[in-house]
């Protein structure tokens, strides 16, 4: 009975010495303490003051710790200290759960320290890691020996890692690898939010999709759910050949289209194809871009740098060049009978001893040749449902047109109406649907320029129930941490992050590839090669404007397809050539072997050539015109259906007009050579007549349909860029409303010509047979002819 007494006392002791310097406070929740919940076991080291429990649950300030053994501890300042080993978890109010194998707990401050196996686990995403220090006052966890996180889908790998529960943001650095079912992303600095799982970039980035697409940017945002991006800063977006750069740069995944803004630039390396703008669309489905804003598409074409070019860019036809080698069969003794003394008559031309020959100078290797318009749409196309123009023409003339003249003018087609829809300014009658798009490229088009991040649809809480499930799945897995962080660690270490002005780099390349010559062999009798083969179209809408160093050209509209290298001018077109101005319904040009080879004028073809700084003008006209270049200057022309030409000749040696020539024919030939004619031939039904100066009247000295617009030719690149052709009298009213609208060219584009068929020859300038703009096609505006004024005597 005395040692039962003795023990009972000796328990009370321990117990008073217990509550009076292990627990005072313990147990009133009043006061900022750590305190114990409950116990299977518990320890007292009276020398040291370490308490140790076993599966002890601890409260501090709403939140739970617990672990298999722990050791609680006081400074001399009565700051708490707490040691867990095994099983470690803290629950905190907000219901976010904290596992690990040991925790240091800093009662104070609240901050806890947890080592080896470490899970953070709240309602949108579970951050994995080895060692983690999480402030439970601020909620902020901070790991910098690697770590990840996994939200919804998407799992983030980083060296470093600061994680914010209150506002579920986390900003990584050091060698980031984002992982997602549709991209990868790396980047060394980056902002994630778990509730709208939306990532923001502060440095040289990449996302990589899973169809080789690429977007860099030096600083954007992206979301990872609905795929929507905006970048700011050094922006670029590559997909296989196709490169796309702006200053400021949208992009849609679920829709596949690509929005870029002011400085826009956008390369096809392997069609040798770049265009340049302040706004443009990219559509990835097939591969198409649509640019406004003074778009400009450049076009490299190679020149014979054996020959040279004289610098004086006007070819004047004169008496000895036009007499060497023609045959005409002029009635020289008719003409006589009525010739007089027109010495004083005669204009005079400089004379022989003034003239000095302007030097030669040098053709370069290769010169470009620029258009722009107020609209450029071009897209990719399978080469077999592009069927090519073949005009079947051939450089000695081919067979005569001998059929009756008849009135060949485009059919009245009304597309002037006024229309709802219209979309980057185009009408109905060239609406998405004529430039390509669907009704989702519609409403991209129609939507503001302003790119808007799309708002993340409401995430849904879970409730304990299953927070507590998901933490039990995952407590479950402990044992893959450690593999799941070797095997981030080796994806850091093979993770490529982009360098700054990547960007810069990449698309001067492109465009250094997009100048080389295609030396890439296409075998078109291939049957396997054009199953798969594609192909490029480009056209461009109102205002079209072309310039090279030796030739430039306007029109309403413009097609052009890489399949043939084929040019097709509508509406009004003209095309200057040296001191040659070029017109006629249509007109189209082609170029081989990166060089100019044929031009084919259908429909009312006239050639307009100053004489005398355009007091006279050589004049050439027909229903069809062929011409035939060589080394990018005109070699030889054909003149078909009521062929006519108007030559005023001047005497070699008084430099004098002397006489003005009238041919009449079914067929002219004209051959040159150093931008001089050196042959011509009249054939068939020729009617000649040859006026001597003083008979020259204002109402003979110009054919037909005569119109001479200096005016409108771009005088340089810079030039074209800034300024459109005026319209010409008897026009719209209204600067920039064009009376002649382009045809809706996306009809019949399943067959690859874009509503142009091919002619059935080369002599058949029907449209019914030769040359069909499409059934949509507008005739041009009419034009006013302007007649020269006499020449003041």
């Amino acid at each position: 009975m005395r040692h039962y007494l003795i023990f009972i006392f000796n328990l009370c002791c321990v117990l008073a010495i217990y509550a009076q310097q292990v627990t005072p406070g313990m147990n009133q929740p009043g006061e900022d303490r750590l305190n114990l919940v409950s116990s299977r076991n518990a320890v007292f080291n009276a020398k040291t003051g370490y308490s140790t429990y076993y599966n002890g649950v601890f409260e501090h300030k709403g939140s739970t710790l617990s672990a298999d053994s722990s050791i609680m501890y006081e400074d001399e300042l009565k700051q708490q200290f707490f040691e867990a080993f095994g099983n470690v978890v803290i629950t905190q109010p907000s219901g976010t759960v904290i596992y690990a194998d040991k925790l240091h707990y800093d009662a104070t401050p609240q901050v806890a320290t947890l080592t080896n196996n470490v899970r953070m686990v709240d309602a949108n995403s579970v951050l994995t890691t080895n060692f983690l220090v999480y402030k439970m006052r601020s909620k902020i966890g901070t790991y910098t020996g690697g770590g990840r996180i996994i939200s919804k889908g998407d799992t983030i790998t980083s060296k470093n890692a600061y994680y914010f529960e209150t506002t579920q943001d986390a900003y990584f650095r050091n060698k980031v690898v984002v992982r997602t079912p549709n991209v990868k992303i790396y980047t060394d600095t980056m902002r994630y939010n778990s509730a709208q799982r939306m990532t923001y970039f502060f440095g040289p980035t990449n996302i990589k999709g899973n169809k080789n697409e690429n977007l860099y940017t030096e600083k954007g945002n992206y979301n990872t759910a609905t795929g929507v991006a905006n970048f700011s800063k050094n922006n670029l977006y590559t997909e296989g050949s196709r490169f796309l750069k702006g200053d400021s740069l949208h992009y849609d995944r679920n829709s596949g289209y690509g929005k870029a803004f002011r400085n826009v630039v956008f390369v096809d390396t392997s069609d040798k194809f770049y265009a340049h703008g302040g706004y443009g669309l990219y559509n990835q489905s097939d591969e198409s871009i649509t640019m406004t804003e003074k778009p400009l598409i450049t076009m490299v074409v190679n020149n014979d740098t054996t020959k040279t070019a004289p610098a004086d860019s006007t070819a004047v036809i004169n008496e000895g060049d036009s007499k060497k080698k023609n045959r005409r069969k002029i009635d020289k003794k008719a003409a006589a009978t009525e010739e007089v003394d027109t010495e004083q008559e005669n204009l005079t031309l400089q004379d022989d001893s003034t003239f000095v020959e302007p030097p030669e100078k040098q053709v370069p290797k290769v010169d470009s040749v620029y258009m722009t318009a107020d609209t450029l749409f071009s897209k990719m196309i399978l080469l077999k449902d592009y069927k090519a123009l073949d005009f079947k023409l051939d450089r000695s003339g081919g067979e005569l047109d001998v059929e009756e003249d008849v009135d060949y003018g485009d059919d009245e087609t009304d597309i002037g109406e006024e229309t709802e829809g219209k979309v980057l300014g185009l009408p109905d009658s060239l609406g998405v649907d004529s430039i390509g798009l669907d009704s989702v490229g519609k409403k991209v088009l129609e939507k503001d320029v302003t790119a808007r991040v799309q708002k993340p649809a409401e995430i849904k809480k879970p409730t304990i129930k299953e927070a507590s499930k998901a933490v039990i799945l995952q407590k479950n897995g402990t044992t893959e941490i450690a593999k799941t962080l070797q095997q981030d660690s080796i994806i850091r270490q093979r993770a490529v992050v982009p360098r700054e002005a990547e960007a810069d780099s990449l698309i001067n390349k492109a465009l250094q590839v997009a100048q080389e010559t295609d030396t890439v062999f296409k075998d078109t009798s291939n049957t396997a090669y054009l199953d798969t083969a594609r192909t490029r179209i480009v056209k461009a809408y109102y205002n079209v404007r072309m310039f090279k160093s030796d030739l430039q050209a306007v029109a309403d509209s413009v097609y052009y397809g890489m399949a043939d290298s084929m040019f097709r001018f509508m509406g009004r077109p003209m095309i200057w050539s040296d001191g040659s101005q070029i017109s006629s319904d249509t007109i189209f040009m082609q170029i081989k072997q990166q060089k100019m080879d044929n031009a084919l004028l259908v429909n009312n073809a006239f050639m307009v050539n100053a004489v005398l700084d355009s007091i006279k003008y050589n004049q050439l006209k027909g229903r069809k015109i062929t011409a035939f270049f060589a080394n990018n200057a005109m070699d030889r022309l054909y003149v078909d259906g009521n062929a006519e030409n108007l030559v005023f000749s001047a005497n070699d040696k008084t430099n004098k007009i002397t006489e003005m020539f009238h041919d009449r024919g079914a067929r002219i030939k004209i051959k040159m050579e150093g931008k001089k004619i050196i042959d011509y031939t009249t054939i068939r039904k020729v009617d000649q007549k040859v006026y001597p100066f003083r008979l020259v009247t204002a109402e003979n000295e110009t054919l037909p349909g005569f119109i001479w617009r200096p005016e409108d030719r771009p005088k340089s690149k810079q030039d074209m860029m800034d300024r459109k052709r005026e319209l010409p009298k008897g026009g719209a009213a209204n600067d920039g409303e064009e009376s002649s609208k382009a045809p809706d060219q996306e009809q019949g584009e399943q067959d690859g010509n874009n509503a142009l068929s091919e002619p059935t020859g080369p002599n058949e300038a029907k449209p019914s047979t030769d040359v069909k703009p499409g059934a949509a096609a507008a005739k041009p505006a009419a034009i006013v002819p302007e007649k020269a004024a006499a020449p003041k005597r």
